[in-house]
């Protein structure tokens, strides 16, 4: 159980991966038909489009980890923190490298995981 935290922050690094591979490299024509969809249903603003886009992220990486620890809380922990970190960094940051943004990522996460399952 002392690990508990940096297993969730692998997982969640993993399912950051699986998430980008899976919607650009395998249902890359779906997802950029889906992003249309959605921006004109949310009054074509690009603003809300990306938060929007943030939720189902968000909504996948709960799925992931709720299936893999078999526990909902520790998938809306982890949705949420990563959500969180996406829309902080994308408004506070901008843009950043893929080895940067994993990073953040990665150490954020595990900060957050140490504090609720290593203490």
């Amino acid at each position: 159980m002392e690990l508990l935290w940096f297993y969730v922050a692998i997982v969640l690094a993993l399912s950051d991966i699986l998430h980008t591979f899976i919607m650009w490299k395998v249902l890359n024509n779906f997802y950029i038909i889906l992003g249309g969809l959605i921006y004109h249903s949310v009054d074509s603003s690009p603003w809300k489009t990306w938060v929007v886009h943030e939720l189902m992220e968000a909504l996948f990486h709960f799925i992931i980890l709720s299936i893999v620890f078999l526990s909902p809380t520790i998938g809306i922990l982890a949705a949420t923190i990563h959500f969180i970190i996406d829309v902080s960094h994308t408004v506070l940051i901008g843009h950043m490298s893929v080895t940067e943004h994993r990073a953040l990522h990665f150490v954020i996460e595990s900060i957050f995981f140490m504090i609720i399952y290593g203490l």
